[in-house]
């Protein structure tokens, strides 16, 4: 029995490693973008891109990120599997907000000072179409069934609706002063706008197109997403430094508490378990655990993070994908009850941590095989982060 239930487990643990979550932070100062793995909340990399990056949007097939830089009137296209630009998109001037289709084909892109949004064909990596919005559109979302793009237009307090099987625009909504972020319910039933001149959030019926409740949050509210299951909505407060958590059955604040500082674009891990918020003003990344709505840790990034979008890509992983090739590193035994040993060629700084991110040990591997005392480990499974000057790798083992 014992036997099959080990089976089991490394089975589990194989279907983990195949796939892996990393979370893509702007830094607005630095031009670059910092990578954050969400199992160790460690940064793995970071990436050169244009001149002041701001929105950023996974592709839900996890094989691009595309980031918005406003002061290059461009997007970046990011490879997750080598984490490198594959090309940069000129689109309109001033872009901030992006979002990506359900199927990854298509890429919205909200030019600021064009009052615009850019529609990109992500197969050919080209603009296709061209569609007038309100004044200054900020934000923007895709519904998931990719028929609908709502913009929020900062300076005219609207929201535009795109038809997204013609770029035409087939709805305009009136909402709250300084509409910013924007984000949709998992079914597409409701959309939520954050205002950030009426400190207040506008719930969209999107059958009917029309605000169906306002609700107050903090002061100047900046970015707003939904939990994966529908049942709460978070949004930043970016002036008092904090987070109203609502729920979306009552459209009632549950609670506010204090995050970062500056606290503006934000996203949930895809399983719901943590929240993470970019702290503008803190160069720093708060993640909350969403059980108990409790900052659980904070990773240094770069200069000015915004991040705004859905910027934790879920996507495979190997160690080609990081410069590292599958047959250079090894972690066995596996299971163990008192030792691993961590074979690679390189030297190697190498940090273990459990299942929810939380760092154990450091250590640096110095070549070929290194012993690793775990006996006084507890009982679970560990996340092994090894890094080389080929780039990263990552492991699991489970400590019997």
């Amino acid at each position: 029995m014992k036997k099959i239930i080990t089976i089991l487990i490394l089975f589990a643990i194989c279907c983990l490693s195949a796939k892996a979550q990393y979370a893509y932070i702007s830094n607005s100062d630095d031009n670059n973008v910092s990578v954050i793995n969400v199992a160790t909340n460690t940064v793995i990399t970071l990436i050169t891109v244009q001149d002041d990056p701001w929105g950023v949007a996974a592709s839900p097939d996890g094989n691009k990120v595309y980031v918005a830089n406003q002061n290059s009137n461009s997007v970046s296209v990011i490879n997750t599997a080598n984490n490198s630009v594959s090309i940069n998109i000129t689109v309109g001037n001033n872009p901030y907000g992006v979002a990506v289709s359900p199927n990854s084909g298509r890429v919205y892109v909200a030019n600021y000072n064009d009052f615009t949004v850019s529609v990109i064909n992500a197969a050919a990596n080209a603009v296709i179409a061209t569609v007038p919005v309100g004044e200054q559109p900020y934000g923007l979302i895709v519904t998931p069934d990719g028929n609908f793009i709502y913009v929020a237009n900062q300076t005219d307090g609207t929201v535009s609706v795109i038809n997204g099987n013609t770029n035409n625009v087939s709805a305009t909504i009136t909402v709250g002063s300084g509409p910013h972020d924007i984000s949709v319910s998992p079914d597409g039933s409701k959309v939520y706008v954050v205002n950030s001149i009426s400190n207040t959030v506008s719930v969209i019926n999107t059958t009917s197109n029309t605000v169906s409740k306002t609700i107050h949050v903090g002061v100047m509210p900046y970015g707003v997403c939904v939990s994966p299951d529908g049942s709460k909505i978070y949004v930043t407060n970016e002036m008092d430094n904090t987070l109203s958590v609502i729920i979306s059955s009552s459209n009632e604040v549950l609670t506010t508490f204090t995050v970062g500082n500056a606290p503006e674009g934000l996203a949930v891990s895809p399983d719901g378990s943590k929240l993470y918020v970019a702290d503008y003003g803190g160069d720093s990344v708060t993640v909350i655990n969403c059980a108990t709505n409790a900052v659980s840790a904070r990773i240094s990034v770069g200069s000015g993070p915004i991040a705004q979008g859905k910027f934790i890509s879920t996507h495979t992983t190997g160690f080609p994908s990081h410069g590292i090739e599958s047959n250079e590193i090894a972690v066995f035994p596996n299971p163990s009850s008192d030792y691993i040993t961590i074979e690679a060629p390189l030297q190697s700084e190498v940090e273990i941590s459990n299942i929810e991110g939380k760092l154990i040990k450091t250590l640096t591997a110095t070549g070929n095989k290194t012993n690793v005392d775990v006996s006084a480990l507890p009982c679970g499974i560990y996340v092994v982060q090894i890094k080389t000057e080929k780039g990263v790798a990552v492991e699991k083992f489970i400590k019997e």
